[in-house]
């Protein structure tokens, strides 16, 4: 992850999943009532809070019921939880501009006419925001006003007919105004509204959203020259997974992916009468974006996957080989399935070797005629090692006379989003070529190591621990090998890399072997509400290290002789692409950036502007 990728991760902090209709609606009527003791003078507060209940709540129920299936009419995808927090929050902005309109008032003698100005320039802005909402979530065009102006036209029916404002027109007889006039039971204030108001309503309601349209196409415009796609096509599902679960989001990233050839790595386990014990599979790919989006669940999917107890470390790969949809993990499978059907298995193995050049440390073993090698840069921080320098890495390691080499980033040592490139390993840094240096180094000791018999023994644990707390649903898993008496653990757990230290802390808890490491498979269910959610954020690392401890015991306890192989098969995604993610975020970032400045000026001109329409009427 680059910093621009960062930035815009970071900004997940600010999203949060929209409560229940019902209980925003019910807020909504609670706010009204205590709106309505604040705005009205009757002999009784109760008759207050219910007069604030129907003038102002009624409107915004109305809005959160209706918005939804009128939205969905026009093939919008707005949920009743969406509508109704919308209109909850434009019920809060026009209560705000009603006190400090009332509070103007009391301060320079304006009086009751200036508030109800205020309350018709409140619902041309709720007006304009509702329809932001629409177009951007929605995408309804022009046909977004219908949804949009659900809200303000309640508002502007209620107060036409309990305003007396039909006294004013030469329209309707006697059974007309029966319905569309009851000044009697309205409270004074709304006494002083004339149709001029509503006039002015539409005037304004008008001038708003033709501002709103404008940001809206600024802002877009860039996207869609540079990418071919909207901004609101990205909005729309990015919102919809946090606050929905929606799969909107796949849809923007199947418009933007790119097909793509990936090595799928695995190395299986066997004992002697044939059963899988153990299967460790390594695609090409990056486990991401976010949540269950993509391939961010592909850990799990890949386990259930297995016969044996499943280990699907942390590839060579970033963002841009996120897959675009959960459908391109059906391909992943399916090309393991078929590797896993060429392995052959061998009962020797060598002895690990360890190796380590400048920045990078790495383990690695040879099985059959493969190796496995993990690579780490800790204690140093690094984040993700891109596919080019996985596959340089690996092809170094094979000119040393392996068939196969699963280059694992072992992806344990990151201090989150601080820091210029946030350990990103790109080519031609100077750890690109310690890691490429490092695994031809581990491969050659690999090579020409001697062989001997192969046991192994694993143990899992699910743990107590959740995706909030930074622990996917595989947990912890640990596999270890013994070769002409040497012992190598390799522990794997199911999260989206470690904070600084916690690997170091993890390993010194593990006795009764010669070599560990410590891998994390990268698994992004921890990553919906949060963009660092960190192995060690938000637990207790010596109750985990107990955990690593025990399931090494019972590892051990575990072993027996297997056979082991490898075998590589590539299979063809669609992945985010080259660039793409980069591109992506440093566009939305940019948005985010210069798209406030924009809106607080476009808002304060057109605010400017109604107040002058305000004064000249």
């Amino acid at each position: 992850m680059s910093a621009t990728q960062g930035d815009l991760a970071d900004l997940s902090k600010f999203l949060f999943r929209a409560p229940n209709w019902y209980a925003s609606s019910a807020f909504a009527l609670f706010i009204a009532a205590v709106a309505g003791i604040a705005a009205f003078d009757t002999a009784f507060f109760l008759e207050d809070a219910w007069e604030g209940v129907f003038y102002i709540g009624i409107p915004t129920v109305t809005a959160g019921l209706l918005t939804t299936p009128v939205d969905r009419w026009l093939g919008g995808q707005l949920t009743y939880n969406r509508s109704s927090l919308l209109a909850l929050t434009c019920e809060v902005l026009v209560v705000a501009i009603m006190v400090g309109a009332g509070a103007v008032a009391l301060t320079t003698g304006y009086g009751q006419e200036f508030v109800m100005d205020a309350l018709v320039a409140a619902l041309g802005l709720v007006f304009a925001l509702r329809l932001v909402v629409v177009l951007a979530v929605s995408r309804n065009s022009w046909l977004a006003v219908l949804p949009a102006s659900i809200q303000s036209a309640s508002a502007a029916v209620l107060l036409f007919v309990y305003s007396g404002t039909m006294r004013y027109l030469e329209i309707g007889g006697p059974l007309l105004r029966s319905f569309l006039s009851r000044p009697e039971p309205a409270p004074d204030e709304l006494l002083v509204i004339t149709p001029d108001d509503f006039v002015m309503l539409a005037v304004v309601s008008a001038l708003y959203a033709g501002a709103a349209y404008a940001v809206l196409w600024v802002i877009d415009r860039p996207w869609r020259r540079s990418l071919d796609v909207s901004i609101f096509d990205f909005l729309q599902g990015f919102v919809g997974h946090i606050a929905e679960g929606t799969r909107e989001l796949e849809d923007f990233f199947e418009q933007i992916g790119e097909e793509a050839l990936v090595p799928v790595t695995v190395l299986a386990f066997e004992r002697p009468d044939g059963t899988e014990k153990a299967r460790f599979v390594l695609p090409m790919i990056h486990p991401g974006p976010m949540g269950e989006i993509g391939g961010g669940n592909l850990p799990q999917r890949v386990a259930d996957a297995s016969e044996g107890l499943a280990f699907p470390p942390h590839a060579t790969a970033g963002h841009d080989f996120n897959l675009v949809t959960a459908r391109e993990v059906e391909t992943i499978i399916d090309t393991a399935a078929d590797a896993r059907d060429r392995v052959t298995c061998r009962a020797d193995a060598t002895p690990s070797v360890r190796s380590t050049v400048g920045d990078a440390s790495v383990v690695g073993q040879g099985f059959g005629t493969g190796a496995f090698i993990a690579a780490t840069f800790a204690p140093g921080f690094a984040d993700d090692v891109e596919y080019g320098v996985g596959l340089s890495a690996v092809s170094e390691a094979r000119g040393a006379g392996l068939d196969d080499v699963m280059l694992v980033d072992a992806h344990n040592s990151n201090n989150g989003l601080e820091g210029p490139d946030l350990g990103h390993v790109h080519p031609g840094s100077e750890r690109s070529f310690d890691l490429i240096a490092g695994a031809r180094e581990a491969a050659e000791g690999i090579a020409a190591g001697e062989r001997d018999d192969l046991s192994l023994g694993t143990a899992w644990d699910p743990t107590r621990w959740t995706p909030a707390e930074g622990i996917g649903p595989l947990g912890v898993r640990v596999a270890v090998t013994e070769v002409a008496d040497q012992r190598t653990a390799l522990v794997l757990v199911d999260g989206n890399n470690m904070d600084p230290g916690v690997r170091g802390r993890l390993l010194d808890a593990v006795e009764g072997v010669d070599e560990a490491e410590v891998m994390t498979t990268d698994t992004h269910v921890v990553n919906t509400l949060e963009s660092v959610n960190q192995v060690g954020g938000a637990l207790e690392v010596d109750e985990l290290a107990d955990v690593v401890a025990d399931l090494v015991d019972e590892a051990v306890d575990d072993l027996e002789p297997v056979g082991a192989g490898m075998a590589t098969e590539r299979a063809r995604v669609t992945v985010f692409g080259n660039d793409r993610t980069e591109t992506l975020a440093s566009h939305a970032n940019t948005m985010v950036a210069m798209g406030g400045a924009l809106v607080g000026a476009v808002l304060l001109a057109v605010v400017a502007l109604s107040v002058l329409l305000f004064f000249v009427a």
